[in-house]
């Protein structure tokens, strides 16, 4: 379980394929975020849904607003995040949170699965989210959302 610190951060997908791709405005940010847990200056961590959605944009042709990587090279590109994020599991805890988030909030559709992030990271004593999309998190008082930059 992660404690809260002062250098532990959640990282949303988004983070992880600005990291892959040179066109996003915040791939330097990314790609340094990243070098910073390969070196031990940051604590990063995520979940299973962050790895099965990054696989799933990654391997989307680019004309379905996704990445058009063949799965082999989103694997190794998994790979490489795999040596500096932490992934946290989703257990029995992560689901009773996630249906508390989505009935305090009112959640529907697909602002659930931005539920069950923070359902983890609360239920993992984590508070810093890092994300390119602040807007799908506004909801939640209970963290901190930062930008890859941070």
């Amino acid at each position: 379980m992660a404690t809260a610190g002062g250098s532990e951060r959640f990282v949303d997908t988004n983070v992880l394929l600005a990291a892959c791709d040179e066109s996003r405005p915040t791939h330097e940010a990314c790609q340094a975020l990243f070098a910073a847990g390969l070196a031990g200056e940051a604590s990063l961590y995520a979940s299973g849904q962050i790895f099965r959605e990054f696989l799933v944009v990654a391997t989307r042709p680019i004309e379905s607003n996704g990445l058009g990587m063949d799965p082999a090279d989103a694997l190794g590109n998994l790979d490489e995040f795999s040596r500096c994020i932490h992934l946290l599991d989703d257990t029995g805890a992560v689901s009773r949170r996630l249906r508390e988030l989505t009935r305090q909030h009112k959640l529907r559709g697909k602002r659930i699965h931005d539920a069950n992030l923070v359902a983890t990271m609360l239920e993992n004593g984590m508070s810093k989210l890092v994300t390119d999309n602040p807007g799908d998190f506004e909801t939640f008082p209970e963290i901190a959302i930062l930008p890859p930059a941070s």
